[in-house]
């Protein structure tokens, strides 16, 4: 089971930028996808963005296209979740996520919270 660990996370005011980063515990191959979902307070986990290792397609939730960017970096194991123009409704706690198939949930990492200040 590949173990993921993100870092990153904080207190931003509305505007502001934050980069995430998540680390896998072991080389991905070419077909896994590394995803971004979060959990707002009070509300269900939800979908944000997702990279796939081999050909580094993404995808996006509609709520986060245009403001963040997803890239991953295969030498490094690790996937980055670039946040720009942050909302408080951005607020939330992040978790990277992994797996072979879509939607890649197979592996979680711990999570790690952002605040977007109003």
């Amino acid at each position: 089971q590949v173990q993921l660990v993100e870092s990153g996370g904080g207190l931003v005011q509305t505007g502001g930028s934050l980069t995430l980063s998540c680390t896998a515990s072991e080389r991905l191959y070419s077909s896994y996808i590394l995803g971004w979902f979060r959990q707002p307070p009070g509300k269900d986990r939800e979908f944000v963005a997702a990279v796939r290792q081999g050909t580094g397609g993404t995808t996006y939730a509609d709520s986060v296209k245009g403001r963040f960017t997803i890239s991953r970096d295969r030498s490094e194991n690790q996937a980055y979740l670039q946040m720009n123009s942050l909302k408080p409704e951005d607020t939330a706690v992040y978790y990277c996520a992994g797996g072979g198939t879509w939607p890649p949930q197979s592996s979680w990492g711990q999570g790690t919270q952002v605040t977007v200040s109003s």
